[in-house]
């Protein structure tokens, strides 16, 4: 498993206690830090205290929002053949690796949802972050709207039903909740380290990832996961990365030359 953070150690402390109540323990867990102070540092020591489970935690110099690089950084670091790819600030339902594994194929990668949290309920569960939360599917500060609370129901039967191959498109890609096996990251060369500040990332990794023959897999009322309320980030960055993106789209690029392998001992 591999989770992204920045400057967030009460999310990233939340985020970890979900990990250790999974009901189906991941063989690893990466901190792909883009770069946080010591407060981060110090919670993960922290994990690696209790935890039996490896805890790595892979860092580079602060120098702005450079979240491509930091993954590819942490994913160096994978040992085993299938990655779960979360945000650090997605506090995991027990069942949320269990699920990811379950739904696994060849030839696929998988997209996850998000259940947003209410600004009240993330600060309950900051202030409480080494207590697993309660989390219910009508509970209040779960999401403000019913019809988005359907995010908040596993059904993994429902799962099955609802399965969706779609071999080519960019709506709702979101890292925060992704998995792949590692040959498939590995040919399209991982993340662009060219992509710097917010925005587009996600889609170009994706981007090669289709040109690869690889399709994608929206996995809905499983592999749930809440997320922390937070301000939006700044789009400043987007006119360049979507040059970048769209010079993938157009070029049917499959892999980038500025990627993972810069990190790679092997």
């Amino acid at each position: 498993m591999l989770i992204t953070t920045y400057n967030r150690p009460d999310a990233l402390e939340a985020v970890l206690n979900s990990v250790e109540y999974q009901i189906l323990k991941p063989a690893q867990v990466i901190v792909a830090d883009d770069g946080s102070d010591d407060r981060t540092r110090s919670v993960i020591q922290k994990y690696q205290h209790k935890w039996s489970i490896p805890l790595l935690h892979s860092w580079h110099e602060d120098k702005g929002f450079r979240l491509a690089e930091s993954r590819n950084r942490g994913l160096a670091l994978v040992e085993g053949d299938y990655v779960i790819m979360i945000d650090g600030d997605m506090v995991l339902d027990k069942h949320f690796i269990e699920d990811h594994v379950a739904n696994a194929q060849r030839g696929f990668f998988l997209q996850g949802g998000r259940c947003l949290l209410t600004p009240d309920f993330t600060a309950h569960i900051l202030e409480n972050a080494d207590i697993y939360p309660d989390f219910q599917y009508m509970r209040k500060g779960i999401e403000s709207r019913f019809e988005k609370r359907l995010t908040a129901f596993r059904a993994p039967w429902l799962t099955k039903i609802w399965k969706k191959e779609i071999e080519y498109s960019h709506k709702a890609i979101r890292g925060c909740n992704m998995s792949f096996f590692m040959d498939d990251i590995k040919a399209v060369n991982g993340f662009n380290n060219d992509m710097i500040g917010w925005g587009r990332e996600d889609s170009e990794f994706v981007e090669r990832l289709f040109n690869q023959g690889i399709k994608r897999y929206n996995i809905k009322f499983s592999a749930l996961a809440y997320h922390l309320y937070h301000n939006e980030s700044s789009r400043g960055s987007l006119p360049e990365n979507d040059r970048i993106l769209h010079f993938a789209i157009d070029h049917k690029l499959k892999r980038c030359s500025n990627g993972l392998n810069k990190f790679l001992l092997t």
